[in-house]
């Protein structure tokens, strides 16, 4: 799968954006190189999990308020830039754009490699 990757210097100087970017590998469900998705991983890790899912066309950018407030409270926040936006790679097909897929990245991201469990979910469709 061909993907393009947003250069990292695009992302700098963003008003009220200062969170270090996470990055891991998620599988090309074609058998090809993994994909990069970032994340955000802000507060205490013994803190309640809140999952941060925005809607198209955004990205985690979209909750730079809402994740100092509640780090502030004490939870641990992960904001994921699902594939195809934000500062994760995007899939030059469209084709490559199924809802499954979708499904597979942010289960291996937040189920598989950070090993999530009893999160809440905070989820948002469409534009800021």
């Amino acid at each position: 799968m061909e993907r393009l990757r947003t250069p990292d210097e695009n992302f700098e100087g963003l008003s009220g954006f200062d969170f270090a970017p996470h990055y891991a590998d998620v599988a090309d469900p074609s058998g090809g190189e993994a994909l990069r998705m970032a994340y955000l991983d802000e507060g205490p890790r013994d803190g309640q999990t809140v999952v941060l899912l925005h809607g198209e066309p955004s990205w985690s950018y979209l909750y730079r308020f809402m994740i100092r407030g509640l780090v502030e409270a004490g939870h641990r926040v992960v904001a994921p830039d699902l594939i195809g936006f934000g500062r994760s790679d995007k899939p030059s097909e469209r084709k490559e754009y199924t809802y499954a897929r979708h499904v597979g990245w942010v289960r291996e991201l937040l189920f598989d490699q950070l090993e999530l469990h009893d999160v809440t979910l905070f989820a948002r469709t469409g534009a800021a």
